[in-house]
This record gives C-alpha cells, structure tokens and sequence, in this order.
C-alpha cells in the first residue's frame, strides 16, 4: 500500500521562505506525476504545482509563478516544493499528490495523496 507523507509545514512571517517535501513509500511512483494542492480554510482545494516523472513538465498556479519551484528526487520517491516570499494568501494545508501518467495532476483522477501539512503566513 502506497503512503504519501508530506513535511515542512509550520509558520513563517510574509517574506520568509519554508520548504515542503514529500515522501512516498510503499513502491516506487515509476511514471507518476507528482505535485502539489492546497486548501484555506473555507476554500476549495485548489492546484498548486506539479512535475512529471522525468522532471521536464514542471506547471505551477498563476498565484505562485516566480516564487514556488517544484523538484524531485527519484530515486528518494520524494517531491519537494520550494516557497520564497511567501504571502498570507499561501495559508492553507498543502496536500501532495500523486497521478500515474504524464497529463499533469487532475483533482478528480489523483491516485495517492497525503493527510496535509499546515503552512501559516502571518503578516
């Protein structure tokens, strides 16, 4: 069985930079892409970043463009999401996601995902 663990939350003033991760065991994500949502309270979950298996798509919100860079680690069946500059608008749990093939990450067709990690932007 297939557990995606997320990591790296906490809270930071507007500014500041944090880095998530995201670890997946079980088996090996071979093919899968892999990326990020996230959810404010009272808010839909809503995309964030994701990356394909090769690391050559990488597709990220308008809303984080320029300050979010996603990467991973294969062989640590790992993704990480790299923040600066964060803004209070980036509080939200931030959920990683896993999706088998190469068509992005689709919230209705998401294979895996992880129980959440709570970022807090305080201004």
């Amino acid at each position: 069985q297939v557990q995606v663990i997320e990591s790296g939350g906490g809270l930071v003033q507007a500014g500041d930079s944090l880095r998530l991760s995201c670890a997946a065991s079980g088996r090996t994500l071979v093919l899968y892409t892999m990326g990020w949502f996230r959810q404010a309270p009272g808010k839909e979950r809503e995309f964030v970043a994701s990356i394909s298996w090769s690391g050559d798509k990488k597709n990220y919100a308008d809303s984080v463009k320029g300050r979010f860079t996603i990467s991973r680690v294969n062989a640590w069946n790992t993704v990480y999401l790299q923040m600066n500059s964060v803004k209070p608008e980036d509080t939200a749990v931030y959920y990683c996601a896993a999706e088998r093939g190469d068509e992005g990450l689709r919230i209705g067709a998401i294979d895996y995902w992880g129980q959440g990690t709570q970022v807090t932007v305080s201004s």
